[in-house]
């Protein structure tokens, strides 16, 4: 048996072993089913000649590296099945826009949020392939880390973040919870993650929470948002069993149960990308809740015509429908858990070894 299929059949034997993780085939279910097929075949009727696809601000590795995640997320891989050459495609696409210093960036403002995406990105992507691919994306994959580690924040109030240059001197919570993603992935994959870079990034998301509502700022100082609370309980809850449905978490989480992200509503898919992780690491009553809101919010606002989600807040807007889709299939797909980082508290079976 090939890595790939060892890999994805751990993967779906996850899925069954949990009733949270494989819903009845209900109506809605299929549903969902039939919108992610949709969108999946937006996305690829959309991809650039050269495997990228395009942004409202141009072809930015973030972008497609979420495209990528999305057919990943739904167990789709390079080179395998009706969407193995895009995917394929949109790997060998961001390998190209690597720099030598290791930094996968084109815009010098956002360099870390590129980054960030990209890193995690290509950690998933090693988790779940194999082959002359898979070599070359975990030698890129470890340049890519050793960027993360050195912009991490090394004093002060931001101490443990990032912000969305290499040298920036504060941080703030969206940039901090890419990297903190992008670290945990490459550490389930064998990279060098030191837990102290782990550690201090715990503690600037603690620093951000509010303790009256429970939610989470965008910084130490900011306003309390429903995508900065999604990101910072994920964050929470990947970093270590010792933070796994700790009373701060949970305060977090009935937060976005009585904030939950809407159509229209700032960074919407931003959110609902983020909280639809949050919810179904927390489990039990959180997702629960949190489930029948998200399919109701993504299915009654998808582009029957073309499969894609168009507009919903000022980020679709700015970053293209391209980003908007595949946010939206990534959080319709959290239940299925082919991405490793979408498994619940457990570490994926290549981890382990």
């Amino acid at each position: 048996m090939s890595r790939t299929l060892l890999t994805l059949t751990v993967l779906a034997g996850c899925v069954t072993a949990s009733p949270a993780a494989q819903p009845k085939k209900d109506a809605r279910a299929k549903e969902v089913d039939a919108a992610i097929s949709r969108a999946l075949k937006y996305l690829q009727n959309n991809q650039q000649a050269d495997g990228t696809w395009a942004g409202g601000r141009g072809n930015t590795p973030a972008i497609t590296s979420l495209a990528v995640m999305a057919f990943l997320s739904a167990g789709h891989v390079p080179g395998e099945g009706p969407y193995g050459k895009a995917v394929d495609k949109g790997v060998r696409a961001v390998l190209r826009m690597q720099h030598g210093n290791g930094l996968i960036a084109a815009d010098g403002h956002s360099e870390m949020y590129n980054h960030g995406i990209c890193t995690l990105m290509l950690a998933e992507v090693a988790g779940m392939t194999d082959g002359p691919l898979a070599d070359e994306v975990r030698k890129r994959l470890q340049k890519a880390v050793a960027v993360i580690l050195h912009a991490q924040r090394k004093e002060g109030v931001h101490e443990g973040g990032w912000r969305y240059t290499i040298n920036s001197t504060d941080a703030d919570i969206s940039l901090t919870g890419w990297q903190i993603m992008a670290l945990r992935a490459a550490k389930n994959v064998g990279c060098d993650v030191p837990p102290e870079v782990i550690d201090r990034a715990v503690d600037y998301v603690k620093r951000c929470q509010d303790g009256g509502t429970g939610g989470f700022r965008y910084t130490p100082y900011g306003g309390v948002t429903v995508a900065c609370t999604g990101t910072s309980i994920l964050s929470l809850e990947i970093c270590g069993k010792q933070q796994h449905h700790m009373p701060e978490v949970l305060k977090a989480g009935n937060f976005l149960l009585k904030n939950p992200p809407r159509w229209g509503s700032a960074h919407f898919f931003y959110s609902v990308y983020y909280c639809s992780q949050a919810t179904f690491q927390l489990g039990d009553n959180y997702w629960n809740y949190f489930r029948p809101h998200l399919h109701d919010q993504l299915l009654k606002n998808q582009n029957r015509d073309n499969g894609g989600w168009i507009g919903g807040d000022y980020d679709a807007q700015a970053y293209g429908p391209c980003y908007s889709t595949a946010m939206g299939v990534l959080a319709l797909t959290v239940e299925f858990r082919f991405l490793p980082i979408y498994q619940r508290g457990e570490e994926p079976a290549d981890a382990k070894k």
